[in-house]
């Protein structure tokens, strides 16, 4: 791992604990990128002449990847607009369990859409909170994100699988932003309905690409009725008209989405399970010692398993302290937000504790 932080320049003078805001850039990407645009610069419309081969080769590789099916697939700019298209095809009769102070992108959109909105809440006994919520307002929809923002608290995916074994019904739909690219997953066993994610963050894809990720017969199901009917009726190139269309309606930029392929490609070959083990040993160590440090709340100290996202004590002057010494995290919530991908080390958590030793 260590020496894949060469492909990363910025890491050679900073301390980056960001990743949950914005994945790195990395050199041999940067080169893909340099050489599609020279491709655009002398080919013209004919750079797009293959566009729609090229495009479906990049949902290949996010259904591979994912454990999904590449028919089932779908690409869009990034998980809010794609979100957004699913919920407008929704009966504003479904009742929605939603978790509180979850990702504004999730709560917003469903709430300013005049759905019916239940909540449960977000701390150390996250599933069984869950499952008393259903239990007792029984909704059609569960929408929720598998890593939460703030704080890093991560629903145990094995209790997504039993809840959709006890509540066949329901659909559940999950943000994957914060998720995809931290660890081995596969869509097709996860009890999960309907997957979205931005490619930006752990997926190291850039900015302008996302996915949703559907279960097999979901996306005909979740069509209104109404444009199926209109689908039928015109003589128009499928390409307009099919399922995915209502999501990927213009064009979709080769160059945001080959990065996203890029960069898939680039984490295979690192090993999902080696990212897996590095990431978790580095969430472990820092959980460890932050916790002596009294920087973490109790929901997250409490909990078995955590992601690699944590929010510490801290504020605004905290915050400046760290970025003067170029340690690189967010404000989040009611504190500072860190975040650790493969690229980072155990010797960047040194740094940071050792910036907080000096703080106080």
């Amino acid at each position: 791992m260590k020496n894949l932080r060469k492909e990363f320049p910025l890491l050679v003078h900073n301390t980056y604990l960001n990743t949950a805001s914005s994945g790195l850039l990395y050199d041999s990407l940067l080169e893909f990128r340099q050489e599609h645009d020279l491709d655009f610069l002398i080919g013209g419309s004919r750079f797009r002449d293959h566009q729609q081969g090229f495009l479906n080769t990049v949902r290949v590789t996010i259904a591979k990847f994912f454990g999904s099916n590449q028919n089932n697939t779908v690409l869009t700019p990034n998980f809010s607009l794609g979100f957004n298209t699913l919920l407008n095809g929704f009966e504003k009769d479904k009742k929605v369990l939603l978790l509180d102070e979850d990702y504004p992108s999730i709560n917003f959109a469903v709430t300013s859409k005049g759905f019916n909105v239940c909540y449960t809440k977000i701390d150390a006994t996250l599933e069984q909170n869950i499952e008393i919520a259903i239990q007792k307002h029984k909704p059609d929809i569960f929408v929720f994100s598998l890593v939460q923002y703030i704080n890093g608290i991560a629903i145990d995916l094995d209790f997504i699988k039993k809840l959709k074994i006890t509540y066949p019904n329901l659909l559940i739909i999950a943000d994957a932003t914060q998720f995809c690219g931290t660890q081995v997953f596969d869509f097709s066993t996860s009890g999960i309905d309907i997957l979205g994610c931005s490619g930006y963050k752990w997926l190291l894809g850039g900015y302008g690409n996302g996915f949703i990720l559907f279960r097999d017969q979901i996306l005909d199901q979740i069509t209104p009725s109404i444009y199926k009917k209109t689908a039928s009726e015109t003589d128009y190139d499928a390409s307009y008209i099919n399922l995915q269309t209502r999501f990927e309606c213009g064009h979709l930029d080769t160059f945001n989405f080959g990065s996203l392929q890029y960069s898939l490609d680039f984490l295979s070959k690192i090993g999902l399970a080696v990212i897996e083990t590095n990431i978790q040993e580095l969430s472990n160590y820092a959980k460890e010692e932050c916790t002596k440090l009294h920087l973490l709340e109790d929901h997250v100290i409490n909990r078995q398993k955590h992601s690699s996202i944590f929010n510490l004590k801290g504020d605004q002057q905290l915050f400046d302290y760290l970025k003067e010494k170029n340690i690189i995290t967010s404000l989040r919530g009611l504190g500072i937000r860190i975040s650790l991908h493969f690229y980072n080390t155990r010797e960047d958590i040194d740094v940071l504790l050792e910036a907080l030793h000096r703080y106080r």
